[in-house]
């Protein structure tokens, strides 16, 4: 049987015993969750899910806003990710900006992050009333063509952002034959908006999807180090060598006392071939039969092993299962209402299996860092922690509310 878990003891009578039980429910979830792996679990259907309701959110790009480009079912966004040895919290919006209050949560990356972050974004304005108090710095409602956005949470005093970095390391032209420009990928110097960021207090880095281009995936004449061009150099030696940069640098910038820095790994794609142009359409359940899963990427174990050699604690959010089982949770042929001429004539050929449509999966990673924020709080600042806790009691005009983030156990 599975019942409602809440912490609100708001309805029982407010005397010391309860007081003492809720900081005891808290302490347990804080123990459970540290001690649990949140990648290892199955999607479960849930139909209090999603966290906002499809077409509501008009800050969502139409690319992954499948619910407004037509797609008729609705599954993809009715299920919620349940690790096997705990409960994560269901995603409270306001807890979360309370989280947040005075604070800069900066994702970089490529467009899997924005992916990320426009989900958090309709997450945390869906849980504010007054809409007009959350913005883009420069009033932009378009986030495809600009280096970086940043959303503003006036009441919070709070801005959530998002760096254009799909590499992490910089992209660079150099003069090639004819005089013509050569683009290459600088190996050994970080991304040029890293001075902007490095300053926040909550930073989600990703890459991989742009690792598996034509240029990155042949690695010939494209790979640089200093003036040095490599005629042919492997995409995996390629890729460790960009995050051995990116990790001396979050090593030698990033104040460990001040940030915390989370690594979002590779989110699965299923095209069913082996060129882009494959096709994801008509799929509507998640896979259930561990055995059609594909193999572990092999950039991932890259990744670990650069992640364990660095001396700053980096969260690694490792996704790459987790959403493998998904291949109904991409925009598929609904990643536009508009097509061109040559898309409609053969739309199969004209698929998105990469990314994800909103509401959906990265819903879930966003839920997985918030039981993360909870818990490096808790560790790193009980006394904010429990400051922020009674400052949402008073609000819902009692000590001892611990509020209620719509856990759910089996009994």
């Amino acid at each position: 049987m599975v019942k409602n878990l809440t912490f609100s003891l708001m309805k029982k009578q407010n005397n010391g015993t309860n007081a003492a039980a809720g900081k005891h429910e808290i302490d347990d979830l804080m123990k459970s969750l540290m001690n649990c792996d949140m990648f290892d679990g199955n999607w479960v259907k849930d139909d209090s899910y999603p966290l906002y309701n499809p077409g509501s959110c008009s800050l969502i790009d139409e690319q992954f806003n499948c619910f407004l480009n037509g797609r008729p079912d609705n599954g993809y966004h009715k299920l919620k990710w349940k690790p096997k040895g705990c409960t994560l919290p269901r995603l409270d919006g306001s807890h979360m900006l309370e989280l947040l209050r005075g604070k800069r949560l900066v994702f970089v990356g490529d467009s899997l992050n924005r992916n990320m972050w426009e989900s958090l974004i309709c997450i945390l304005r869906n849980s504010v009333k007054d809409k007009n108090k959350v913005y883009e710095e420069f009033g932009r409602h378009h986030f495809r063509t600009e280096a970086s956005y940043s959303f503003v949470f006036e009441e919070y005093k709070c801005t959530v952002e998002f760096f254009v970095a799909p590499f992490l390391v910089q992209e660079w032209e150099v003069a090639g034959k004819n005089g013509t420009a050569k683009e290459t990928l600088r190996l050994d110097l970080i991304s040029r908006s890293a001075d902007k960021y490095k300053n926040a207090d909550i930073i989600m880095f990703n890459t991989g999807h742009w690792w598996t281009h034509e240029k990155t995936s042949t690695g010939k004449d494209y790979y640089q180090e200093g003036s040095h061009i490599y005629k042919d150099l492997n995409v995996l030696e390629a890729f460790r060598k960009a995050l051995t940069t990116w990790g001396r640098w979050i090593d030698a910038n990033i104040n460990p006392m001040k940030s915390l820095v989370f690594f979002r790994g590779y989110s699965a794609s299923h095209f069913r071939a082996v060129e882009f142009r494959g096709q994801c359409d008509n799929e509507t359940e998640p896979i259930k039969n561990e055995t059609y899963l594909t193999p572990y990427p092999q950039k991932m174990t890259v990744l670990e092993k650069v992640l364990r050699g660095m001396k700053t604690r980096v969260t690694y959010l490792n996704v790459t299962r987790m959403t493998d089982y998904r291949k109904d949770g991409h925009p598929s042929i609904y990643r536009k209402q508009h097509l061109s001429d040559e898309e409609r004539r053969s739309p199969l050929s004209f698929q998105d299996c990469s990314h994800w449509c909103l509401p959906g999966v990265p819903d879930a990673w966003n839920e997985i860092l918030y039981a993360e924020l909870l818990v490096k709080l808790n560790q790193k600042r009980p006394g904010e922690y429990r400051r922020i806790e009674s400052k949402l009691e008073n609000i819902k005009e009692t000590v001892f509310d611990y509020i209620d983030y719509g856990i759910r156990r089996e009994e």
